[in-house]
């Protein structure tokens, strides 16, 4: 390619000097500040996901705290209006499961099944896949948490199932998405029932 004067485009250098070093410097300098950005990201990104996870167990926690003192639906009778309930909505997709009352993996081998599972009350237990393992207590009476089911006729009763670890409290295996209802009833003492 010829340029001016019979020379060719790459001989050509009467405009180096028309490129500030000044920009050229500033150029290379924004490149290593979005390059430590996004390596960075990756580290903090973790941190900011643990912060929402925080939020919203502590969120459920004051949800489960409200309904405490409201009205307990008896088991026995059938014709009883329903008890107070909440709703808690969790979006937990990095979590391994989530406990109420209970610790259903206190040798924190990753296996729930293998051994017995530890009461806590008033206790919400958060296993993340990595394995760790946060605690959130809440304030207030003792809060007996319990799985249920649906029987014959359609109402929520306590599930007395055949594993025994399995009747003092309520956990939600990971990934969890979605809205958790939870009741309060009443037995042989007040419970707070799940619907899931």
């Amino acid at each position: 390619m010829v340029g001016v004067k019979g020379t060719t485009f790459f001989r050509d250098t009467r405009g180096v000097d028309t490129i500030p070093l000044k920009m050229v410097f500033y150029l290379a300098v924004t490149a290593a500040i979005i390059f430590l950005v996004a390596f960075s990201w990756n580290n903090l990104s973790p941190i900011y996901s643990g912060a929402k996870d925080s939020e919203q167990i502590n969120d459920a926690a004051l949800e489960l705290l409200s309904i405490q003192n409201g009205y307990a639906r008896t088991l026995q009778g059938y014709n009883d209006p329903q008890g107070s309930t909440c709703s808690v909505k969790l979006s937990l997709p990095d979590v391994d499961y989530l406990a109420f009352g209970v610790d259903p993996d206190p040798d924190m081998n990753g296996n729930l099944n293998d051994t017995q599972w530890t009461l806590e009350n008033n206790t919400i237990i958060c296993q993340y896949k990595n394995g760790v393992k946060d605690r959130y207590d809440i304030d207030g009476n003792v809060i007996y948490f319990r799985k249920g089911k649906v029987d014959n006729s359609g109402i929520w009763v306590l599930d007395d199932g055949q594993n025994k670890s399995e009747n003092m409290g309520v956990v939600i295996e990971g990934p969890i998405s979605g809205n958790f209802d939870l009741e309060l009833v009443l037995a042989d003492k007040k419970y707070t029932l799940s619907h899931f």
